[in-house]
């Protein structure tokens, strides 16, 4: 058994302008900065024993942040970047949220689909399962990162995955049996 607390990363200048990064290399806002600080004092008292995180500096800075200074080790894995939105990689986020529940199979313009990125997230888990047994694992990811945990682990079409609200909440909990 393997315990994962999935974190989102901090807000992005693109966040904050409305615009979906995709695979766009967005930096964390001075709020997003913030965040992460407070990432790390929502922990300060729980043990992690490894922290992952995408490729993507938004991603990773989170980490960083949050629990460089405690000795915890701070992988980056692309496995866990967000959906490759190819031509809509950066644009505003409006457009991007009409097209993903068309892009469960299909792939975005020159990009990848939801089920490319489950499959990610799929190859991520089973080392996790194998590395981590008895351990506690942070992720700190993206949207396409939670589709994933919550198709493989609590068992949710990405369809429902995908088309369910999202809201902000302080670390999900997942146990990966």
């Amino acid at each position: 058994m393997v315990t994962i607390i999935f974190e989102s990363h901090g807000t992005t200048l693109d966040n904050e302008s409305h615009t979906s990064s995709g695979w766009n290399d967005a930096a964390l806002s001075p709020l997003g900065e913030k965040q992460s600080k407070e990432l790390s004092d929502r922990y300060k008292n729980q043990h992690i024993d490894t922290v992952y995180c995408s490729a993507l500096q938004r991603s990773y800075r989170t980490g960083e942040i949050a629990f460089a200074d405690r000795g915890i080790a701070i992988i980056k894995d692309a496995r866990l970047n967000e959906c490759n939105y190819g031509d809509l990689n950066g644009q505003a986020s409006n457009v991007v949220e009409l097209e993903k529940a068309k892009r469960i199979v299909t792939p975005f313009p020159n990009g990848e689909s939801y089920e490319q990125t489950s499959a990610r997230m799929k190859a991520f888990l089973d080392d996790v399962a194998h590395k981590h047994q008895g351990q506690t694992i942070m992720i700190i990811g993206h949207r396409a990162t939670q589709y994933g945990l919550e198709h493989w682990i609590n068992g949710v079409p990405l369809q429902k995955a995908i088309g369910a609200s999202w809201k902000w909440q302080p670390g999900w909990k997942y146990i990966l049996g």
